[in-house]
């Protein structure tokens, strides 16, 4: 009889077995996607606040590199950085005897021309004299006359030297040309320098320059006569310059263009000064452009992308934007949004295309009115006090 009931039971137990297997394996149907809650902006043209700055430096306009004419060893320097010197200041001295000695030659030379030519000159009076006697030939004359007229070509010719000479014997002291302060000091006492190689550096003195230097893509709209405002970095003083020069061919190194800005007025900063450098040429600012937020954008592929709210539905869908520039914190947009448009501004990394939001509306907390006491009627407090005091 066991044996019977379990050989019936046996089929209903397997078909049971493989439902349960069949309901475990059967996949559950996924939950539906969250409506997600974000923060949105009406897309409205506004001006742009920011404007190109750049930071220049205070320059003389004439600056020289002052060398000797000579080659020697410098013996003495006097001129100092920062000193402030006029013109015919002695700056720095060379050891002056091999030209001392050379000057001393060329005046011996000279002393020795000077006695042939008075020798010759003397000895054509003489035959000039003869030869109105009739005791010499004219071409004795002639001859003589040659003699003196070279001994008086190599009299001149030792002048000169001699003048030569003693120039070069002054060069070896070196003197302002200009009145400035000194700037740079590029050679010591003791140190053996050849013609021409800088020695002093010399600011002069007189109107100034700011240089700052542009890059290729800005250099187009830079013309000399065009104003510029100017700022100090030390005391935030406000100046007002104009365009003095604009470089033809970038620098070899920074591959950036060199400009100089003429400062007006009779306010000069000093020298070295650090200023910032605003030209008018380069601002756009109060340009009207659509502004975003940067949290609103987001990498889409190769651009940037935006979510634009679809109010009939309330879903979001991607919008590709092209971004211009930056105005302080927020993203100037070229291309991809107009007016009108409203945008998801947080919340952006979370969504999808097609997704239900819902508008965040920020909460505003519920104050309880308080109630005004007449003056003139204690508060329950202030009779139970009084009633405690009894």
């Amino acid at each position: 009889m066991r044996h019977l009931i379990s050989s019936r039971l046996a089929p209903w137990s397997a078909a049971l077995f493989a439902a349960a297997v069949l309901a475990g394996c059967s996949r559950s149907e996924a939950p539906p996607e969250p409506v997600r809650s974000v923060k949105v902006m009406t897309v409205s043209a506004s001006g742009l606040q920011s404007r190109y700055e750049f930071s220049g430096e205070v320059r003389a306009r004439l600056e020289s590199r002052l060398g000797f004419r000579v080659a020697g060893k410098i013996t003495q320097r006097q001129a100092e950085v920062g000193q402030h010197v006029q013109p015919g200041a002695v700056l720095a001295q060379l050891d002056p005897q091999d030209y001392r000695l050379a000057a001393e030659a060329a005046r011996a030379q000279l002393a020795a021309a000077q006695t042939n030519r008075d020798l010759a000159a003397a000895d054509y009076k003489r035959y000039q004299t003869l030869r109105e006697q009739n005791f010499i030939s004219g071409a004795e004359l002639e001859r003589r006359e040659s003699t003196l007229k070279a001994a008086q070509a190599q009299f001149e010719a030792a002048q000169a030297q001699l003048a030569s000479q003693g120039n070069q014997a002054g060069y070896t002291r070196l003197v302002a040309d200009v009145s400035g302060v000194v700037t740079a000091v590029e050679a010591e006492p003791g140190q053996v320098v050849s013609a021409g190689s800088p020695v002093v550096r010399i600011a002069a003195d007189g109107p100034r320059d700011v240089a700052f230097s542009v890059p290729e893509d800005k250099v187009a709209s830079l013309r000399a006569g065009t104003d510029v405002n100017l700022r100090l970095w030390a005391g935030n003083t406000e100046l007002q310059g104009r365009i003095r020069e604009v470089a033809a061919s970038a620098d070899p190194v920074t591959r950036t263009y060199p400009v100089k800005v003429s400062i007006e007025g009779a306010a000069q900063p000093p020298l070295g000064a650090t200023v910032t450098v605003m030209p008018q040429a380069l601002s756009h600012a109060g340009a009207q452009v659509i502004k975003i937020p940067t949290s609103a954008l987001r990498q889409e592929g190769k651009g940037s992308a935006v979510w634009v709210l679809d109010r009939p539905t309330m879903t979001v869908r991607s919008q590709p934007v092209q971004v211009a520039t930056a105005d302080g914190n927020d993203a100037v947009i070229a291309a991809g949004l107009a007016p009108g448009m409203q945008i998801v501004t947080a919340g952006v990394h979370v969504l999808a295309p097609g997704q239900k939001v819902t508008v965040w509306q920020e909460k505003t907390s519920a104050v309880a009115p308080v109630a005004t006491q007449d003056p003139g009627k204690p508060t329950a407090g202030a009779a139970q006090a009084a009633t405690l005091t009894r």
